[in-house]
């Protein structure tokens, strides 16, 4: 552009200030357009090059030795700052990126540990915090554990685009090293702590269940946080150490106690639902629309049958009505027995305020609703439903670690040795002396 500005003679000037002005647009639209907005300084540098050139070449007539001077200034600030970050000082993207990997896997787990025990423990906020609600940085140790594995994603990436043009360095000696594994591995463990996050907003939420039915799953509960807790743990010193998974099933200790809590809830059931609504008498399947009609006429042909978790509640006695479409009356559930105390079988819940409505003859009738009770019940449900999906989740950050290491070429754990106990005759006495 500079050569050919001579050509124009008198109008050098204006072709030399319409080409920057060209230039500087194009270079400035093109650093809006998302997949170029890295390289927005290279383009701010190109800009200044082209202007530099072009103005003092104007000026001495000699613009090839002005961009062969301005090329080796280049050259020279671009060796010296390799050299530094290289030699002297470097400072790696790619290691940046796995301890905040790292980081991830210990702040879910102590969030998810966190809110178990919470849970457990009936803590519960006075004020929620309006950052919290807002989602926002807060102080709170269980929200800003899980928050920080969520909002990551950025920082990972910005971290995986430097680290992929580093050359091999430290651990991490392989060419083309697998950085996106790394992300993949943090995005499992984000899906994972979206989890989490749903605990914790039970902790929050409005609507609680009772301290007494949370302590019936209390121990399949806390036990599942732990070693939940203790799985992202082991995951997280994995990826800090650069170790594969050892032989054994890393996740068989939490599927057992997650299916022993599946277990205890198939048996508790009823504490998770209001089970004073439960119909004890089921309607008999019929082919012929005829025999379905015959029912109002003869109530004896309804079978009556107990489920496991209405004999537990001592459900004795019920009143059936003449006819499939009518409502259990009023009272037609029996009450525990007069030597069982009402808080026996269920603590009252705080239910919502009366509601009182008026018939045509302005007689006022007092319906005590039973939605708060309802609720709480479910919401203990909801807490231990998220929690074994969780377990599920946590199968798919175990498939990304293993993929990782490979990849990654980890090294292969350290098998402790067995303890081979010698039958000799001081071991049997001491054995003997231990009993």
């Amino acid at each position: 552009m500079a050569e050919l500005s001579e050509l124009a003679g008198e109008w050098e000037e204006l072709v030399i200030i319409l080409s920057i002005f060209i230039v500087a647009f194009c270079a400035t639209y093109a650093k809006l357009y998302p997949t170029l907005k890295p390289y927005e300084y290279g383009f701010r540098v190109f800009l200044l090059t082209y202007c530099f050139i072009t103005v003092s070449g104007y000026r001495t007539g000699e613009f090839v030795n002005t961009a062969v001077t301005r090329f080796l200034l280049i050259a020279l600030g671009a060796g010296v700052c390799l050299v530094v970050n290289i030699c002297i000082y470097p400072i790696w993207a790619g290691e940046d990126l796995h301890n905040l990997v790292v980081k991830n896997f210990m702040s879910v787990a102590t969030s998810l540990e966190g809110c178990v025990n919470g849970y457990l423990n009936c803590i519960e906020y006075e004020r929620v915090p309006s950052k919290i609600l807002t989602y926002q940085a807060s102080d709170d140790p269980l929200y800003s554990g899980y928050r920080s594995a969520v909002e990551s994603t950025s920082q990972e990436e910005s971290l995986m685009g430097f680290a992929i043009w580093e050359p091999p360095h430290g651990p991490y000696k392989m060419c083309r090293y697998p950085w996106k594994n790394y992300v993949k591995v943090s995005g499992a463990l984000r899906h994972s702590a979206f989890t989490v996050m749903a605990l914790h907003g039970c902790m929050l939420s409005e609507i609680q269940a009772p301290p007494e039915r949370r302590q019936v799953f209390q121990s399949e509960l806390q036990r599942v946080g732990f070693e939940g807790a203790k799985v992202l743990r082991e995951l997280g010193n994995k990826v800090k150490r650069m170790e594969k998974l050892g032989t054994g099933d890393i996740l068989y200790a939490l599927h057992e106690a997650a299916e022993e809590l599946q277990t205890k809830v198939d048996r508790k059931s009823y504490l998770l639902v209001n089970s004073e609504s439960w119909e004890i008498g089921n309607r008999q399947e019929q082919g012929d629309p005829q025999d379905l009609l015959s029912l109002d006429e003869d109530e004896n042909k309804i079978l009556q049958h107990k489920s496991y978790s209405e004999a537990i509640l001592d459900l004795r006695s019920i009143t059936v009505p003449k006819s499939w479409d009518g409502q259990i009356p009023n009272g037609a559930i029996s009450t525990p027995p007069a030597d069982v105390s009402p808080g026996s079988v269920f603590q009252t819940q705080i239910s919502w305020p009366r509601r009182i409505s008026f018939n045509a003859n302005a007689v006022p009738v007092v319906e005590e609703s039973k939605t708060y009770e309802n609720a709480s019940a479910l919401a203990l449900a909801t807490f231990t439903s998220l929690l074994i999906e969780f377990v599920a989740r946590l199968q798919n950050v175990v498939y990304s670690f293993e993929e990782l290491s490979e990849k990654a070429n980890f090294k292969d754990p350290i098998e402790e040795p067995a303890v081979v106990e010698h039958n000799g005759l001081w071991n049997k006495f001491r054995n003997w002396l231990k009993y």
